[in-house]
C-alpha cells in the first residue's frame, strides 16, 4: 500500500468509499466506549480495597507518635505519611506537607499563595501589570487550567523527548521578569510519556531568571507508573530539589506528588515538598484553611503501602493490567495506521498516556468522527495551552480505563477515524 499523500486523486476517492463504508460498519455497532481521561481501571482499584479495612478499630487510629488521627491537629500531616509520600516526592519526609486527596489542590493553593501573598517576602503577582506562566506542549490540560484561571498569560514551549526546549525556557525566563514560572511533569510525562533528562533538569535549576521569584511547579505524578520492569533498574529522574540547592537557587522548585493512580483516586493522599522556608511559609497559610487534613486516610495508606518497597510491590500489580493496554495500543497502531503515512505516536515506558500526532489539521474532525462512532476521546486541542493547537494534530490516547475487549473496538474505531481524515484532507 502506498502512503496516502502519495494516491492520485481516483485512488484517493476509491479510497474514501472503502473508509466510509468501513465507518457505517463501526457506527452501527452502537459503541459507547472511553478513552478520554487517564482513569485507572476496576481490576486497578480493585487492588486497593484493603486499604479501606486497614484502620478498622479504636486502637488503629493511632499515629506512631500517639496522636489520636480522629480528632483536629497535625496540620502538615503524620510523620509516617511524611515518610511515604517522601518516597513520591524523591524527597526527604521533613520537607513534605501532607494534605487532601487531590495534588491539584495543593497546586492550586500554591499558584493563590504566590498570587495574593507573594512568595518569601516577594511582591504579589497580582500586584504585577502581567504575569506569564510556560507550558510545555503537547501537556496537561488541568496544569494550563488552573494557570489560566488566575488570569495569567499561557506560553507553549516546545516539549521534546528531554523534557521542554530548554534554549527556548532559558530564553523566555531570562529575557521577562513577567515569565514567573513553568509546568513540569518530569517522569512519563502527560501525554507524551518523556522522562527529563540530567541536562534538563540541572539547566532547569541553574538558569538565569529574570524573575527572582519564579518557581517550577514540578508535578511527579507518575514517578512509580513503570510499565516493565526494567525501568525499576533505571537511574531516577535527577533529583530538582537538589539540583537547586547545588545551583544557589534552593527556593525555585515546588514539588507534588499524590497517590490517586497508585490507590484510589477520591480517597488517595497528596503532598507538597519545597525548601524548609517555602514549607513553612506553605503551612502558614494552609492554616487558615484547615484545622487538619484527614489523617485517618494517611494512616490507612501506611499501614496498607508501608514503605518503598511496598510501593513498588504494589505498583507492579497495576504494571502487570496496564501494560498488555499499552502493548495493544501500539500494536493496533502500528498494524493499521504505519502504511499510511503523516501520523506519529509516542513508545512510553511507564504513565497512563500515549501521545498522538496525526497528520496537521485532522486532530479535531478526527476526534468528531469518534465520538460520532462511540469512541470518547480527550478533545483536539487539549494538551494545548487554551485549547489550541496550531497544527491540529495532537490527541491523547488514554488506554487505561476500558477492559482490554473494549479498547481493541475502540482502537479499531480510531484507526478507521484517521484514515477517514486524513483521506478527507487529501481530497480537499
Amino acid at each position: 500500500m502506498k502512503p496516502f499523500a502519495a494516491l492520485d486523486a481516483a485512488e484517493l476517492a476509491a479510497l474514501k468509499q472503502r473508509l466510509d463504508e468501513d465507518y457505517a460498519a463501526i457506527r452501527a455497532r452502537g459503541l459507547k466506549l472511553n478513552m478520554a481521561r487517564g482513569k485507572p481501571g476496576a481490576d486497578q482499584l480493585d487492588l486497593s480495597l484493603p486499604l479501606l479495612t486497614s484502620v478498622a478499630t479504636r486502637e488503629d487510629c493511632f499515629a506512631e507518635d500517639g496522636t489520636d488521627c480522629r480528632n483536629y491537629g497535625v496540620l502538615s500531616g503524620l510523620p509516617e505519611a511524611k515518610r511515604l509520600m517522601a518516597v513520591l516526592l524523591d524527597d526527604e519526609p521533613e520537607r513534605v506537607v501532607v494534605g487532601g486527596n487531590s495534588s491539584l489542590e495543593l497546586m492550586h493553593a500554591a499558584m493563590a499563595w504566590c498570587i495574593d501573598y507573594g512568595t518569601l517576602g516577594s511582591e504579589p503577582w497580582f500586584k504585577q501589570e502581567n504575569v506569564k506562566w510556560l507550558c510545555p506542549a503537547p501537556g496537561y490540560d488541568r496544569h494550563f487550567r488552573i494557570a489560566e484561571e488566575f488570569g495569567m498569560e499561557l506560553v507553549p514551549v516546545r516539549m521534546t523527548d528531554a523534557g521542554p526546549d530548554m534554549d527556548e525556557v532559558e530564553r523566555l525566563a531570562a529575557g521577562d521578569p513577567a515569565v514567573k514560572g513553568i509546568w513540569c511533569v518530569p517522569k512519563y510525562a502527560n501525554p507524551t510519556g518523556a522522562t527529563y533528562s540530567d541536562e534538563t533538569v540541572r539547566r532547569l535549576a541553574s538558569m538565569p531568571c529574570a524573575a527572582e521569584d519564579f518557581r517550577i511547579f514540578w508535578d511527579n505524578a507518575y514517578s512509580v507508573h513503570h510499565l516493565y520492569d526494567e525501568e525499576e533498574r533505571q537511574d531516577r529522574v535527577l533529583d530538582i530539589a537538589r539540583a537547586c540547592r547545588e545551583a544557589g537557587n534552593p527556593h525555585r522548585c515546588f514539588k507534588f506528588a499524590s497517590t490517586s493512580k497508585v490507590t484510589l483516586p477520591g480517597a488517595g493522599i497528596a503532598a507538597f515538598a519545597a525548601s524548609p522556608e517555602n514549607v513553612a511559609e506553605f503551612t502558614r497559610r494552609l492554616g487558615v484553611q484547615t484545622v487538619g487534613p484527614d489523617k485517618l486516610n494517611q494512616l490507612r495508606h501506611v499501614r496498607f503501602l508501608k514503605d518503598a518497597r511496598g510501593i513498588a510491590a504494589h505498583m507492579a500489580k497495576h504494571a502487570a493490567i496496564l501494560r498488555p493496554k499499552f502493548d495493544l495500543v501500539q500494536r493496533k497502531l502500528a498494524e493499521g495506521l504505519s502504511e499510511v503515512g503523516g501520523c506519529a505516536w509516542s513508545h512510553p515506558r511507564g504513565g497512563y498516556f500515549v501521545s498522538f500526532e496525526a497528520p496537521e489539521g485532522c486532530a479535531k474532525r478526527i476526534v468528531k468522527l469518534a465520538a460520532q462512532a462511540g469512541v470518547v476521546l480527550t478533545d483536539a486541542g487539549a494538551t494545548w495551552p487554551y485549547g489550541n493547537d496550531p497544527h491540529d494534530s495532537n490527541i491523547r490516547i488514554a488506554p487505561t480505563l476500558p477492559p482490554l475487549s473494549e479498547l481493541d473496538e475502540a482502537l479499531d474505531a480510531f484507526v478507521c477515524c484517521v484514515k477517514l481524515a486524513y483521506a478527507e484532507k487529501l481530497l480537499g
